[in-house]
């Protein structure tokens, strides 16, 4: 679909319907893909993305490229410092989003500043008017903190987009109940301390953020590390609703010799990915499609 074909219908209240929990649980367990806008040109990410699409990616991220991402690892580091020596701006990045022609909806990762600045005075709107105009469904601000949201909250609920937040494995108590109290669409479990970057295992911290929000009624997908089809396996095994990958496909992006290429190999590891986490839902997880029992 393109962002014409992507924007919600509007609701009674003036705001759109928003799809990214449903398209969780419809396809729970969710494959969730990011890759950063412009790396290595707005030409090059439009065919990844719709390669990403046709492998089997659920929802797929976009990165909004910032100068200071705290929360990324080198790989993806590199790629915002490609995106930007490419000469990616908000602008470019929303006509890109606006051609796409994905079924999967798509999501903005960025930073709280360049969601502030985008408009001709520091506000939050016009960035989230302009972001549902083209079709994306979510924002996620890494740097946002929970307790200072309310403006991008309520600017997100007037134009129906969901507005994700990053639970860390050291986050609870109060701070925890702040942040689902503000989350939607899903919660984005770090399945590590630190930054971004594709890992050889999954961190026992998975396993315990997900039974430590397990009553929380949202989807739970985990991200940070997630590099392989059997890592996909052993986090739905674990309880999530979805697994997150960025850092493995810069790492395609990044090493192939041309875009034929790179879509060819991006395409073919999200199928892996979505393999891996479908996999998943055989040990210990009920199947949500299963026939009732028959009782004599």
């Amino acid at each position: 679909m393109t962002g014409e074909n992507r924007k919600r219908p509007i609701r009674a209240d003036g705001g759109t319907d928003s799809d990214i929990e449903a398209t969780i649980r419809e396809n729970d367990p969710a494959l969730i893909t990011y890759v950063t806008a412009g790396d290595p040109s707005l030409e090059d990410t439009k065919a990844y993305v719709e390669a990403l699409d046709r492998g089997g990616a659920d929802l797929i991220e976009l990165g909004l490229p910032f100068s200071e991402p705290i929360a990324e690892g080198p790989t993806i580091q590199a790629a915002i410092n490609r995106a930007l020596e490419a000469g990616t701006t908000p602008d470019g990045f929303f006509d890109l989003v606006d051609d796409l022609e994905t079924e999967a909806p798509l999501l903005v990762m960025t930073y709280y500043n360049m969601v502030l600045q985008y408009g001709p005075e520091a506000d939050v709107r016009p960035f989230v008017e302009r972001a549902a105009e083209v079709g994306l469904s979510g924002i996620i601000v890494p740097d946002l903190p929970a307790e200072e949201a309310d403006p991008l909250r309520a600017a997100c609920d007037e134009h129906g987009l969901d507005l994700v937040f990053i639970v860390a494995p050291t986050t609870e108590g109060e701070r925890l109940e702040t942040i689902m109290s503000q989350v939607s669409g899903f919660a984005y479990v770090q399945a590590r301390l630190g930054t971004t970057g594709a890992r050889g295992d999954v961190s026992t911290a998975t396993h315990e953020s997900l039974q430590r929000l397990a009553d929380y009624d949202v989807p739970k997908a985990v991200g940070f590390g997630v590099s392989e089809g059997d890592h996909a396996t052993e986090i739905v095994e674990a309880g999530a609703d979805g697994v997150i990958v960025g850092s493995a496909l810069i790492d395609i992006i990044a090493d192939s010799d041309d875009t034929a290429e790179g879509v060819d190999r991006l395409e073919a590891k999200a199928t892996e990915l979505k393999a891996g986490a479908v996999r998943g839902t055989g040990d210990g997880r009920p199947d949500p499609d299963a026939p009732e029992p028959e009782h004599p």
